[in-house]
């Protein structure tokens, strides 16, 4: 609960007290410019008084701000569209030429709604590939969180088409750049070594180096790529996209289930980070998890995401931490492998590492991206241990505030505009798939 001011008034001094943080309660005190300034059991007399915005956390918990490596936000208007297909016919027949039809209003109104539905389940940074991005970026400025844009580069071999790719990258890097908003970052997105020639691989990587900035791709999802890979270019996946330059500490690679032992170590020994998407990959049972200890053993730094919600359908990450742990205990018929902490990391400061964002601990001195969870929910109810409860039995339903950069975007599970952004996007998608179905 919120006092003294109007909870969503920006550039104001915070004082977060008695949220239960590591097991005990403590204070945040939160600057005009959106840093964390102080945290503690006994900061209330220097700062309390200083604060203009009392958040009374009491009966709450306080975590980082979850973040969310690997989504294709505008496929919101997607949700429930075409479930329980094979892949190949599900992209081919239905999601390929549902997207054709997209417009940079659609992606903009799509990725309102996904930033909406990532602050009520306490997602306050992700990484985002698609199209139209410049509109996803406006989106996404305006919903106040943080997330990173890459335009899906896809060539099939085409030099024409390689060149309209490498066009529209620069210009979305340009844009995004020109901003200048911290909050905004930019990325080159080669879909995946199955839709890239090595030219455009090379070409991304190269970018990627001199911009300085993230390379986001998907790699080894299925095994029909690896053997494709094999066929086409006599090495599997990791080792191609290494020989096009393509694996650095730039590189955050998605999905990544069928990667091999060698392949881990190779991610591992070019600081390459990995998103693991539980939900996706089981929906669209893709027949093998995460190679998780492997890649773990390999010193890769391992996050997690949701896709897009056209093969999740959501995006809440509680769900998404629960998923992954489950995923890998059953799969790899290991009941301790992935522990509640483990997932919890994936979620929070290892997602953050791979973005390259100060958030992901609550810190002195880092920026205030901060979820607190209301402990008055059956799920959290009783609390032995706090990180389990997170994990396993916790949904993004239990979240009450949200702040983002030391901005307040939920109070009291209250979102200004969202019934505006429900409307619009629920007309955005009925318009988008009856100009699908009804080509002009």
């Amino acid at each position: 609960m919120t006092e003294n001011t109007d909870s969503y008034e920006q550039n104001r001094t915070k004082f977060i007290q008695n949220a239960l943080i590591d097991g005990k309660k403590q204070n945040i005190y939160i600057d005009e410019s959106g840093i964390i300034r102080s945290v503690g059991t006994d900061i209330g007399k220097e700062f309390r008084s200083e604060a203009e915005c009392i958040i009374d956390a009491s009966g709450m918990v306080a975590i980082p701000g979850l973040v969310n490596t690997h989504t294709h936000a505008a496929m919101s208007l997607l949700r429930g569209y075409a479930d329980d297909m094979h892949l190949q016919e599900w992209l081919s027949e239905k999601i390929w030429p549902l997207e054709a039809h997209l417009t940079g209003e659609d992606v903009y109104w799509g990725t309102k709604l996904a930033s909406l539905e990532m602050i009520r389940s306490g997602t306050t940074s992700f990484n985002d590939m698609y199209f139209f991005m410049k509109d996803a970026a406006r989106a996404v400025d305006e919903s106040g969180i943080r997330a990173t844009f890459c335009h899906g580069f896809i060539d099939f071999d085409s030099p024409e088409k390689r060149e309209n790719e490498i066009a529209a990258t620069k210009d979305l890097v340009s844009h995004i750049k020109s901003l200048q908003n911290p909050r905004l970052k930019a990325a080159v997105g080669p879909h995946a070594p199955y839709t890239v020639s090595r030219e455009g691989l090379e070409w991304c990587a190269e970018f990627s180096e001199t911009e300085d900035i993230m390379l986001h791709i998907h790699l080894s999802e299925t095994e029909g790529e690896v053997e494709g890979c094999i066929e086409k270019h006599g090495m599997r996946p990791a080792a191609f996209l290494d020989s096009c330059g393509c694996l650095s500490e730039h590189t955050l690679a998605a999905h990544c289930c069928w990667l091999d032992d060698d392949e881990c170590r190779l991610l591992g020994s070019r600081n390459v980070s990995v998103s693991h998407n539980p939900s996706s990959n089981m929906k669209l049972a893709v027949k093998r998890a995460l190679p998780y200890q492997a890649l773990k053993d390999a010193g890769v730094n391992i996050t997690l995401g949701t896709d897009g919600c056209s093969s999740n359908n959501n995006l809440d990450m509680f769900e998404e931490m629960k998923f992954a742990a489950l995923l890998q205990k059953f799969f790899w018929n290991s009941d301790t492998l992935l522990p509640a902490d483990e997932a919890f990391s994936m979620a929070t400061s290892n997602g953050a590492k791979a973005l390259g964002v100060s958030t992901g601990t609550i810190q002195e001195g880092l920026p205030a991206d901060i979820v607190l969870i209301d402990t008055a929910t059956p799920s959290m109810v009783p609390m032995h241990n706090c990180v389990s409860n997170i994990v396993y039995s916790c949904s993004g339903g239990a979240v009450d505030t949200v702040i983002c950069d030391g901005r307040i975007l939920m109070s009291d599970k209250t979102i200004p505009g969202e019934a505006e952004i429900l409307g619009k996007a629920q007309e955005i998608a009925s318009q988008l798939v009856e100009r699908a179905n009804n080509p002009q």
